[in-house]
């Protein structure tokens, strides 16, 4: 017979703590246990809403400016926050100081977020994308509809009913990307479009490639990314950009940190030939290239006004592009 005492349902704690609904302008949020050390922040319901993002950072923002005793780190996602704690204090007792700042904080027509705008060259349809697709058909699989073409290219096209590579480039430069995270590898960001007429949208790789070049443009679900080092990776490869991690800080960009990007960034892309943006790679690293960074507060308000303006001409292209996905396979 066992010596362990049998554990019963009563003995485990829920896993939301507590719930707030949603009031003034501002998301539901959910208090979630997420180990002995640990809180999951939820804000809003479990779907992709750009204003859940914009609350989210703006909580980091205000923690920034007021740290809760205990909390020793946070790891922002998209709607949600997990907070390391030290021990030294009570759940409840940051909660109750979470719950301060949430009610502390504006509602969202009304906030008005730090943030930057960067902008960066990409080369799209690269012959580096094309070597990490050929590399994944020869050694991992070779019936990928994904990769069909040597490319992931042809692939997006389908997949959003878009006419051709000038297109696809045309839907990617056209609209500001707000980076919404930061995860997984030292400055890899999340972003996702601003303007809601040029939402892209593609399924992963199944399974995954085991190498991605260093300043690939990767498009995964409305996600962007940039992978900053060579690695393995799941995106559909669009292009190429230049370096936005360097541990080496060669470059005064790097000064402060060798991470580039920082929630609520905003990347403007432009189309440059291959040959320039290695040229650009080399530049980067020897300290000759100058990154166009500017500083522009984001009026989330003035956004929820300008999006809306927006809506018949963002529910076409969803609609035209929804029937495009639905006659493509999936990898």
């Amino acid at each position: 017979m066992s010596t362990h005492a049998q554990l019963r349902w009563d003995d485990i704690p829920p896993a939301i703590l507590e719930q707030r609904e949603a009031a003034d302008g501002k998301p539901a949020v959910s208090y979630r246990s997420a180990g002995d050390r640990f809180i999951l922040v939820e804000y809003g319901p479990t779907e992709f809403d750009m204003n859940l993002n914009f609350f989210t950072q703006s909580v980091i923002d205000a923690i920034v400016e007021h740290p809760v005793p205990g909390v020793v780190e946070t790891a922002p996602g998209f709607r949600s926050i997990v907070f390391s704690l030290d021990g030294s204090v009570h759940v409840s007792d940051v909660i109750r100081e979470l719950d301060e700042i949430h009610t502390s904080i504006p509602a969202l027509s009304e906030l008005v977020l730090p943030s930057r705008v960067i902008r960066l060259p990409a080369a799209f349809d690269d012959s580096a994308s094309r070597v990490a697709v050929e590399r994944y058909v020869k050694s991992i699989r070779d019936d990928a509809v994904n990769c069909a073409g040597g490319n992931n290219i042809d692939y997006t096209l389908a997949y959003n009913g878009v006419a051709d590579l000038r297109a696809l480039v045309d839907h990617v430069i056209s609209t500001d990307l707000w980076v919404g995270f930061l995860g997984f590898f030292p400055g890899l960001p999340f972003m996702f479009p601003l303007d809601p007429r040029h939402v892209l949208f593609a399924p992963k790789y199944n399974p995954t490639r085991t190498w991605t070049q260093e300043g690939a443009i990767g498009l995964g679900g409305p996600a962007y990314s940039i992978y900053p080092v060579e690695s393995p990776g799941g995106y559909q490869l669009l292009g190429r950009t230049i370096p936005v991690y360097d541990v080496r800080q060669r470059n005064r960009a790097f000064a402060q940190s060798p991470v580039l990007l920082r929630p609520s960034d905003r990347i403007r892309f432009y189309e440059v030939e291959e040959a320039q943006l290695l040229e650009h790679f080399d530049e980067v690293h020897a300290d000759a290239f100058r990154y166009r960074i500017e500083e522009e507060p984001f009026d989330v308000g003035a956004y929820q006004r300008w999006s809306e303006s927006l809506r018949s001409e963002a529910e076409g292209w969803r609609t035209s592009r929804d029937a495009a996905a639905a006659m493509t396979p999936v990898p």
